[in-house]
């Protein structure tokens, strides 16, 4: 009897079901949208239900598509948008607030008071990462604070955190499992990637109660059964791993120095960097890749937060496009930047620069600016901003950047892997299916269960659908990225 692997994917637009055959073809996708809600200036939520319901529906819709009986599923993996932050009362299951997003900046003054304290140095070296609000951690703490009686609430042992991956196991299985995987809790801010658990001194240092937070478990690991009622039948939750990490192991890049770059509302390039963590030099975060088979592999990473919001954000907030898709095509309306440059700090900056203060800006605008020259600005400010994670990358180790492999929704736009290969002066890979973190997800459930017996049979399921290659009369490099930096330096640290 066949058997097929469901692939979970809950990003930061859409709720993903993916469903996988044994030899590695994808024969069914399903995606439904959510909203974000604003309800200050950078305060960005989701509704953990509307989450919940929109991945629900997405799997019941997938599974009907490919009519295939649940029982023939073998397994469900899950990716997830990595930092949202989730608290919920154990005895009714309901949050107590709303899921605060990665993008998020509220808690921004906390991790200054811990910066100020001359905590960031301790923390980077037990975790791994920069102390920035774009981690859980003060996210939880603010939580805490602010919603009345949760502090005695989680004190007791009777308020749960998760990222998105506890939360969605914990409605798979019915509130019968509160768990983590390793390399969502390396997203925290506190646990000790060196010893692979919860921190005590850190979580003290964030005034969190351990009691709150989930079991660890590894990206391999059978961890629990979904409520047979949810999907037809009692289905194993088999692997689970942050998107972009799911996205790496998706990409094949199994060796060390091998390296993706995933465009989603922000864009995250992830390197693999073998069986150590390697203590960035660079302002880059160090985390967990993936652990299988008992084996802990690492990763660097870059997290550029301008990516597909920015075309989103032309869309509804500027207004000059109906569709995201119409970007390119604005964009194709003039054939350079006519001397506008895009900063899409709307999130403040990531790597290299880490700095949650700054504001998204266009500069370079005159009296013939018009609106090909702001979308095609938009392209270049998001391919700008990997050109600069790449460089910090390839300063570590001496590792050299020889091709990028891509995914995420915005690499259907080939205008814009055109300008990232022209400006990074190197190959773009582009892969047959758009969403490796889904993959990614799926071979991980897979491995666990036995469907395939070995990551040398995932290497051979990726495939090619185009190579990106540096064009022979290109722009003039050096300019474009010296009006570039001129245009970060102008936006750091704004509100100061």
């Amino acid at each position: 009897m066949e058997k097929y692997i469901l692939s979970l994917d809950l990003a930061s637009s859409t709720a993903g079901a993916t469903l996988v055959n044994r030899d590695g073809k994808v024969l069914a996708r399903v995606q439904k949208d959510f909203e974000k809600y604003y309800p200050r200036p950078d305060w960005i939520e989701f509704d953990p239900g509307e989450l919940w319901y929109s991945q629900l529906d997405a799997a019941r819709e997938v599974i009907k598509d490919a009519a295939i009986a649940p029982e023939n599923i073998a397994a469900i993996g899950i990716a997830n948008q990595r930092e949202t932050t989730i608290v919920w009362d154990r005895e009714t299951g309901k949050p107590i607030y709303n899921a605060i997003a990665w993008q998020d900046k509220r808690s921004a003054e906390i991790c200054d008071q811990l910066h100020y304290q001359g905590m960031s140095e301790m923390i980077r070296e037990k975790t791994g990462l920069i102390l920035d609000a774009y981690f859980s951690a003060s996210k939880i703490q603010w939580i805490i604070n602010e919603v009345p009686g949760a502090k005695r609430k989680a004190e007791e042992g009777k308020l749960a955190f998760g990222t998105i991956d506890s939360w969605l196991v914990w409605k798979l299985t019915g509130g019968k499992q509160h768990i983590t995987d390793v390399t969502n809790a390396s997203r925290t801010l506190l646990f000790n990637i060196h010893t692979q658990q919860w921190d005590q001194e850190l979580c003290r240092l964030f005034s969190i109660p351990m009691l709150m937070l989930p079991k660890v478990v590894d990206c391999d690991e059978v961890v629990a059964e979904t409520e047979p009622n949810l999907l037809g039948a009692a289905i194993p939750i088999a692997g689970i791993a942050g998107d972009q990490h799911a996205s790496l192991f998706g990409h094949a890049c199994f060796e060390p120095g091998s390296i993706k770059n995933t465009y989603g509302s922000g864009c995250f390039l992830l390197m693999n960097t073998g069986e150590q963590p390697i203590l960035s030099r660079n302002n880059l975060v160090t985390t967990i890749a993936w652990k299988i088979g008992g084996k802990t592999t690492y990763a660097l990473e870059a997290s550029v937060f301008g990516g597909s919001s920015t075309f989103r954000w032309l869309r509804d907030g500027l207004g000059i496009i109906d569709t995201t898709a119409e970007v390119e095509q604005l964009a194709q309306t003039e054939t350079d930047n006519g001397g506008v440059y895009f900063v899409p700090a709307f999130s403040g900056l990531g790597s290299p620069y880490w700095d949650p203060y700054a504001k998204g800006m266009i500069i370079g605008i005159s009296r013939g600016t018009t609106a090909g020259h702001i979308a095609r600005a938009s392209l270049e400010g998001v391919a700008l901003g990997i050109c600069d994670a790449v460089a910090a990358l390839e300063k570590e180790n001496g590792y050299a950047v020889t091709e990028l492999k891509v995914d995420g929704s915005s690499v259907a736009y080939d205008l814009l892997l055109q300008l990232q290969t022209n400006l990074l002066q190197r190959p773009v890979v582009k892969p047959g299916f758009v969403s490796q973190s889904a993959l990614g997800a799926a071979y991980l459930a897979g491995l666990a269960v036995g469907v395939w017996e070995h990551i040398d049979t995932i290497k051979a399921f990726y495939s090619v659908e185009k190579k990106y290659v540096p064009a022979e009369n290109g722009p003039d490099l050096q300019n474009i990225h010296r009006y570039w930096k001129k245009a970060i330096a102008r936006v750091q640290r704004w509100e100061f």
